[in-house]
């Protein structure tokens, strides 16, 4: 890997961000000319001017070490297992946070919406899955569209799975993931439907799941400093109306 290759990758960001390179030199402060140049391979970019485009680009943290590295610099951000010892006390306060949660379902996942963990509200919505599809790693929104999943049990399957498509396909396109494109591909072709337009009256896309009403929240960690911790979210399900509210809280 060299100058040619991180410049190729940096020009691929700029185009998925939409951005002329006029655009993007004026926002880096660099001349547009330079610019070129970099993306070219006709001049090499420093660690500092990679990590500055990369900024303009809001390119993820694991995508600016894959820059850094295609430049032959050695990564920015550093990058934990979650099983290890630096991650420990936010991983606890996490689950503090999904046990805080119930009676209401969350579920801790990670950049490929694998399932880290959950609260105990979660497994009352998983009853009469098909088994394989709960055997780990989880993938949430498989289990969730999946018609041996929970897909069946969703009244509003055709609107909430036009919700998630959507916002699988946003991600996809904003991480350039090709996992993340893969699992679009695959969740597009289950069946279920979709609907055309905005979405129906109301405030949110809701889940109606059986006889209860959700809506849905996603917690990210503020100031992460670590690939992995950055990539973390908490999804977490909220009652829609005060008949879901009073059902989960007599469980």
């Amino acid at each position: 890997m060299g100058p040619t290759d991180v410049g190729a990758r940096l020009r691929d960001w700029r185009t998925t961000r939409r951005m002329s390179q006029l655009e993007l030199a004026v926002q880096a402060g660099v001349s547009a000319r330079h610019l070129s140049f970099l993306e070219t391979g006709r001049s090499r970019p420093t660690r500092e001017m990679i990590l500055r485009l990369a900024g303009e680009l809001a390119v993820p943290m694991r995508s600016q070490n894959e820059l850094l590295l295609a430049g032959g610099y050695a990564p920015a951000h550093p990058e934990s297992d979650l099983g290890a010892a630096p991650l420990a006390a936010v991983l606890s306060s996490l689950r503090d946070v999904l046990a805080g949660h119930a009676p209401y379902p969350a579920v801790l996942i990670d950049r490929h919406w694998t399932m880290v963990d959950a609260n105990d509200a979660v497994a009352p919505l998983t009853q009469g899955c098909a088994a394989w599809l709960l055997e780990p790693p989880v993938n949430v929104l498989r289990l969730s569209l999946h018609p041996e999943g929970m897909a069946p049990r969703i009244g509003n399957l055709a609107e909430w799975r036009t919700h998630v498509l959507d916002r699988l396909d946003r991600q996809a396109a904003t991480t350039a993931d090709p996992v993340l494109r893969e699992l679009y591909r695959e969740l597009a072709g289950y069946p279920g439907g979709t609907v055309d337009g905005a979405p129906g009256s109301g405030l949110v896309v809701p889940l109606r799941f059986e006889n209860l009403t959700f809506f849905s929240i996603t917690s990210v960690l503020g100031t992460p400093l670590d690939v992995t911790l950055s990539e973390l979210a908490i999804e977490s399900f909220l009652p829609a109306d005060a008949r879901t509210a009073a059902a989960l809280h007599a469980t």
